[in-house]
């Protein structure tokens, strides 16, 4: 496995709270040791998964992006096992590192699952296409042929479009759920009113 260090879990008694960071104030890990839970603080470079160099200064392990997030290890590693997100890079040992954009995609995905109700197919997908329209926009400002722009534009424009059918059918469904709600509470209310005027 590899994962020394993504054994560690976050600090006992901490609630789960999308989207709130913590204060960071780890140590920098001495003897030239693989970091494990802490903000890395050292300016040795490691290849990242998508093969580029980064500074490792700039990640930080499992542990303590479990702590800024308020998530358990273990969502982590779920998330990455059903394919959500993809640390930025590993230690020499193995150890996952967690990028900015790391942990802003776990916001996004928390904020999806927690606020607006998505499941976690749903969330894939709409990250798909969030992940899609990102790339869109920098190849647009990239791009120098009214041609290539027209295109990107064209592919936007269906992403949105997409996305929008997603929260549209969501929406439905909500609404569904709340227009069965309602005609309970109108049966009750009968119901109510029934026995109240047998009873007088």
């Amino acid at each position: 496995m590899g994962d020394t260090g993504d054994d560690e879990e976050t600090p006992a008694g901490r609630a789960e709270r999308p989207g709130r960071a913590l204060a960071s104030d780890g140590a920098a890990p001495t003897d030239g040791a693989a970091p494990t839970g802490g903000n890395v603080r050292n300016n040795r470079r490691m290849r990242g998964e998508d093969g580029t160099q980064k500074a490792e200064r700039e990640l930080c392990g499992i542990g303590q992006a479990a702590q800024k997030l308020g998530v358990s290890v273990r969502s982590l590693r779920y998330y990455q096992e059903v394919g959500l997100i993809t640390p930025s890079g590993r230690t020499s040992g193995g150890n996952r590192l967690y990028a900015d954009s790391d942990l802003a995609r776990v916001r996004r995905i928390r904020e999806l699952q927690t606020l607006l109700g998505f499941n976690l197919d749903e969330i894939r997908t709409i990250l798909v296409y969030e992940d899609r329209l990102a790339q869109v926009r920098v190849e647009f400002h990239a791009a120098s042929d009214d041609g290539d722009r027209l295109r990107l534009l064209s592919e936007g424009e269906t992403a949105y479009r997409k996305l929008r059918a997603e929260i549209d059918e969501k929406i439905s469904r909500l609404a569904a759920f709340r227009d069965e709600i309602d005609e309970r509470l109108e049966r009750m209310n009968r119901f109510r009113d029934g026995a109240v005027a047998r009873s007088s």
